[in-house]
């Protein structure tokens, strides 16, 4: 099979797969809300609600009716890529819920993947270019332990150190209330500030950043580190190496110029994999820092028993990362002929 045939293949057989684990994780996400405690019409109207207000919200809901059919009607809103309604936002469209939220989270991960993959690639390669010192231990350590600590317990140390103590840094919230945030195409405020030309909002929306910017970049570099730090070992022991040695290039230039290139190819994979995750698993940051995006709306939807707003976020995080495996998937088969194999 010639290399373009194979290539072809390998796409085709990916995006067929595709529609099929969407599927599957929409099914499951169905189920499981059904099989969760609670119930939201109890949420809705209290535990104390006369029965028969309950029936008649429930029937009006459609949560009267028999398992599978509400298992149908939920997949015959999905073909025609309606999400649904709220059931707490007073009527509020789940397409406008993930409008106002997801830009605060593709900020957030934006700024936290570029924390993680500087401080990662950094650390990785000062320990793997001084192996067997105290550069080489501090590395391997400092991967354990951001590998190891809870988000959660990292996000409130630094929140009553940083900002409780020292207070140096907000939380709570993207932008002062007091002030209006900056309006644009995006809802990215750092982005819209910029193409309006405030400097000073943009400012005021990075220093709004760093503190959970910097809680989930650290925790999530240690993973880069590990990666960076095996393969440029790997790579410093290869023939081209130890050739650019015998020609007296000097050992920094050999690392960062020549030998960190080749280490950062399965880096790439994960980075894409790792951002992709990071959009709906960005929960457990933005709890911890009241930072209103779509993981944080999540999980309030969660609490209430919202059906729709947890399905439809559900939805929406699950073809985000699909689709951007799909597109790994594709690339490393491009770059790399075995994996079609």
């Amino acid at each position: 099979m010639s290399r373009s045939k194979a290539l072809q293949y390998y796409v085709l057989s990916r995006l067929l797969l595709a529609p099929l684990m969407i599927w599957t994780i929409t099914t499951l996400i169905f189920l499981l809300l059904r099989a969760s405690p609670g119930d939201p019409v109890d949420s809705l109207l209290g535990p104390r609600a006369p029965e028969s207000a309950k029936q008649e919200l429930r029937e009006s809901l459609g949560l009267d009716a028999p398992l599978w059919m509400q298992y149908i009607r939920y997949l015959g809103s999905l073909l025609r890529l309606d999400l649904g309604t709220s059931l707490t936002s007073q009527g509020q469209s789940v397409w406008t819920i993930i409008q106002q939220h997801f830009p605060a989270t593709v900020e957030l991960t934006i700024f936290s993947m570029a924390v993680s993959v500087v401080v990662g690639i950094g650390v990785g390669a000062l320990a793997a270019s001084k192996p067997n010192t105290p550069f080489d231990v501090g590395g391997r350590l400092f991967g354990i332990i951001t590998y190891a600590v809870p988000m959660y317990w990292f996000g409130m140390i630094l929140q009553l150190v940083f900002a409780v103590q020292l207070n140096w840094f907000p939380i709570g919230t993207r932008f002062p209330l007091s002030q209006t945030p900056p309006q644009g195409p995006t809802g990215l405020y750092v982005v819209d500030s910029l193409l309006s030309g405030n400097l000073s909002q943009c400012f005021t929306s990075l220093y709004y950043l760093t503190l959970p910017s910097l809680t989930l970049g650290i925790l999530l570099s240690g993973i880069f580190e590990r990666m960076v730090r095996v393969n440029l070992k790997q790579t410093l022991k290869s023939d081209y190496v130890e050739a650019a040695r015998a020609r007296g290039i000097p050992e920094r230039q050999i690392v960062w110029s020549h030998a960190l290139k080749n280490a950062l190819i399965p880096v790439i994979t994960v980075l894409g994999l790792t951002f992709a995750s990071l959009l709906g698993g960005a929960i457990l940051t933005e709890v911890t820092f009241s930072w209103p995006g779509l993981a944080n709306r999540l999980y309030e939807a969660i609490s209430l028993r919202d059906y729709p707003v947890v399905q439809g976020i559900m939805v929406f995080f699950s073809v985000i990362v699909a689709l951007t495996s799909i597109l790994i998937d594709i690339l490393n088969a491009y770059v790399d002929p075995r994996i079609r194999y």
